[in-house]
C-alpha cells in the first residue's frame, strides 16, 4: 500500500490475500537489495 502497488480498499475487502501480501513485501525487500548492491558497485567503481 505504501509503495502504491495496491489500494487499502483491496486489503479491506478481501480482493487481496496474505499470499499477495508477502509476495509483495517479498518484491520490496528484492527491490531495496538491488538497489543497495547496485549503490555498493558504483561506489567501488569509483573509488568511494
Amino acid at each position: 500500500m505504501a509503495e502504491g502497488w495496491c489500494k487499502y480498499e483491496s486489503l479491506l475487502d478481501g480482493s487481496l490475500g496474505l499470499e499477495d501480501i508477502a509476495l509483495m513485501n517479498d518484491a520490496i525487500t528484492v527491490r531495496g537489495d538491488n538497489l543497495a548492491a547496485a549503490r555498493r558497485m558504483l561506489e567501488e567503481k569509483n573509488g568511494r
